[in-house]
């Protein structure tokens, strides 16, 4: 599928050019992907800086960051897809930077993949240091003091 992605993108691509091309111009085709790129790598520093406060402002307020990364991350996609020479990946990179496809992708990521998450994240905090079956750390430093108690005199 990756392989068939790898191939397929560049040529439906180059396709999607040469039509923009003949219906409006090879030089105003040309300047428009320049002028998507550019502007793309603006929205996806802003939107970047934009969920990085958006998730520490979740954990301040003890709320979930996992909605406010994804949706960081899916907008900062958006920009970088813009970035891409391409009127497909401006596209796609244009639907992104929408809040309501940014909402149905969340949605949709969330549905699929988060049952795994959720499975990866239990089997890791077993396999923890201190999880379930093991002891935990000694916070009040009592094995210390017991230890002194059995050292001989002297």
């Amino acid at each position: 599928m990756f392989l068939l992605a790898l191939i397929g993108l560049p040529v439906i691509e180059v396709i999607a050019f040469v039509e923009v091309g003949l219906a409006i111009g090879w030089l105003w085709a040309l300047a428009l992907l320049i002028t998507t790129s550019v502007l793309g790598a603006g929205i996806a520093r802003r939107r970047g800086r934009a969920a990085i406060v958006e998730v520490a402002r979740a954990v301040a307020e003890r709320r979930s960051p996992g909605p406010a990364a994804l949706d960081g991350a899916l907008g900062a996609i958006g920009g970088l897809l813009l970035m891409i020479p391409g009127f497909v990946t401006d596209a796609l990179g244009a639907l992104l930077l929408l809040p309501a496809a940014r909402r149905l992708t969340r949605s949709w990521i969330s549905s699929r993949y988060g049952a795994r998450v959720v499975t990866f994240a239990a089997a890791a905090g077993r396999h923890a240091r201190g999880g379930p079956g093991r002891r935990g750390a000694d916070v009040e430093g009592s094995a210390v003091e017991q230890e002194i108690e059995r050292l001989p005199p002297g």
